[in-house]
């Protein structure tokens, strides 16, 4: 299409249009905004927040500036060392400096300018603690609760957080709160009978929504987002869906969208940020790319993303890596609600053990959640007695733990299970042999690991996986468990068993990019004016997962990157037009 064309047909124009509306796109709307550009972002679905919304919204940032007055310390060394260790063969060393000297400014950056504020964990440990340049803490970041008042209008619109995040399927939690609760830490009866009387007692809200108004984790960080583009006027555009780019001698310079029926083309005069996820929703696609067997329907993200800014930034000529890989999570069913409920904490829980069709163990339950979903696919191409697993447990778990569909026992009895998933979502039975036989399980193989898990209880060591090895591991374990807070014996009757999918928070493959965020070529050249950041970019973190918040960390530094190398090359361009 030749540009004169395009003239004629365009409905609006802008310096900048973004696609997406998670973390990654408000941050480079507001980047864009005030770097003096004019912006437009665009959700195709009815409601704003995408995938962060239901996430735990923490961002992975070494040398933050939180960290020495937390009695911390890091540095870029420590940062480089770990990160070239375990992102291995996909480390990129151009990337990875604009990540670790972009991600402090782009925190600096938005709590002066937005008042979105972050605070470092000090006692979240990055997922390899033990390696080279590891650190037990301090890197990860959560974002502060936000009043959800202060959106006003905008509220009922924000994509409600993921009922496994809140107490009830309701009340709110930070992930320090979180981890207080589940670990039972000093002082969680307390902390969790003080949030839900704050929930119950705020009488006002509660005439008005059933939804906490004290948002927390993801819903926290795209509400301060939104409330900062709200403040600034900046466009965002509902129910609306790109078909494609559109280019002129090779330059994206807008993109063709469905809006209320009708077909229109937004020009973008310096710009185009793709932020609009991955292709986890999208059968096709996962088929085409993923390992064997894959189900859309698996997966813990909303069913929103469907490769969309992936298959047009293909149709424009860029190129893609990373597809055959997801930021994997072991995930449950639970009827009624759209997604699964990805297992993060339950895992690391004692008194628990997940296996295969064998009844054998292939993996450290408590490991971080991509290596689960590694593990199971290298144990179904071994076994073929994978894909589902199947997470056992006794009753001394289910009255002490959350195990993903309910809550412990001491709060919801199996009297409250509700109709119909009492051996459908979760089985329950009187004998590790009784249980498998109802779930499909080898009676001799389930009889044997649990065998083997009571003896590695007693000596509080699992010389198998090393279970409760590391400070990782340990995190979400039962402090009051000895001498291993991971590791107990499974064998009060009744015994239980959950179906484990090898579902995701999210696709890792996308578009080829580069320290700018430019959309690469397979020829490795940039195509002008078209950018790509989280999901919608190859992951900067290769097959690995470093640390809590590595998927929204890299996606809102590289929107801030992508913000300001969009308004110096509007700079250069308006230079030159006046020289």
């Amino acid at each position: 299409m030749t540009s004169n064309q395009q003239d004629s047909n365009r409905d609006d124009e802008f310096d900048v249009v973004i696609v997406g509306s998670g973390a990654g796109a408000l941050t480079a709307a507001l980047r864009a905004h005030d770097n003096g550009l004019s912006v437009l972002a665009i959700e195709k679905s009815d409601v704003y927040g995408g995938t962060t919304a239901v996430s735990g919204g923490g961002i992975w940032i070494p040398c933050n500036d939180q960290i020495a007055a937390l009695g911390g310390s890091d540095s870029y060394d420590e940062a480089i060392s770990y990160l070239r260790e375990v992102v291995g063969e996909d480390f990129d060393q151009q990337r990875i400096d604009a990540y670790l000297d972009n991600g402090p400014k782009m925190v600096e950056y938005l709590a002066r300018q937005a008042r979105t504020n972050f605070r470092a964990v000090p006692r979240y440990p990055d997922y390899y603690p033990d390696r080279k340049g590891g650190k037990p803490g301090y890197r990860t970041m959560e974002p502060a609760p936000f009043d959800g008042a202060r959106l006003g209008e905008h509220f009922e619109l924000l994509r409600a957080a993921s009922p496994a995040t809140l107490i009830g399927g309701r009340i709110a939690m930070t992930q320090v709160e979180a981890h207080t609760i589940l670990a039972k830490e000093r002082g969680w009866l307390l902390l969790t009978a003080g949030l839900a009387l704050r929930y119950l007692s705020d009488f006002r809200w509660r005439r008005r929504s059933r939804r906490d108004r004290r948002l927390t984790l993801g819903n926290a960080l795209v509400a301060s987002l939104r409330a900062a583009l709200a403040e600034r006027g900046i466009p965002l555009w509902l129910q609306t869906s790109m078909q494609s780019l559109q280019l002129d001698e090779g330059r994206v310079v807008g993109i063709e969208v469905l809006r209320e029926g009708r077909t229109q083309r937004l020009r973008a005069r310096h710009g185009v940020v793709l932020a609009c996820g991955g292709f986890e929703s999208n059968q096709a696609m996962r088929e085409l790319y993923l390992p064997q067997p894959t189900q859309a329907q698996w997966t813990a993200a909303p069913p929103i993303n469907h490769g969309d800014g992936i298959r047009a930034g293909l149709e424009a000529g860029g190129a893609v890596a990373l597809m055959e890989h997801t930021w994997g999570a072991p995930t449950v069913k639970v009827p009624g609600e759209s997604s699964q409920r990805a297992l993060f904490v339950e895992r690391a829980a004692p008194r628990c053990v997940m296996v295969n069709r064998l009844g054998q163990r292939f993996v450290n339950e408590a490991a971080p959640y991509t290596d689960i979903i590694y593990a199971m696919y290298a144990d179904h191409q071994r076994t073929q007695a994978n894909a589902p697993a199947w997470l056992v447990f006794d009753a001394e778990y289910r009255k002490r733990y959350p195990c993903g569909v309910l809550l412990p026992g001491s709060v919801q009895p199996d009297s409250k299970i509700p109709a119909g998933w009492l051996d459908n979502v979760i089985y329950r039975a009187e004998t590790p042999a009784e249980l498998a036989t109802k779930i499909g399980v080898d009676v001799a193989g389930l009889e044997a690991t649990l065998v083997q898990m009571n003896q590695y209880a007693a000596a509080g060591v699992d010389p198998q996986f090393d279970k409760g090895g590391n400070l990782f591991d340990r995190y979400y374990g039962d402090t009051t468990c000895k001498p291993n807070p991971c590791l107990g014996p499974i064998d009060r009757a009744p015994f239980y068993a959950l179906r484990i999918d090898p579902g995701e928070l999210g696709t890792k493959g996308g578009l080829r990019t580069d320290a700018c965020a430019r959309v690469l070529r397979p020829d490795g050249s940039a195509i002008a004016g078209c950018y790509a950041v989280g999901n919608t970019s190859a992951a900067l973190m290769g097959k690995t997962y470093p640390g809590p918040g590595s998927t929204i960390g890299p996606a809102m530094t590289f929107a801030f990157i992508a913000a300001d190398h969009i308004a110096a090359e509007s700079a250069s361009a308006t230079n030159r037009t006046q020289q």
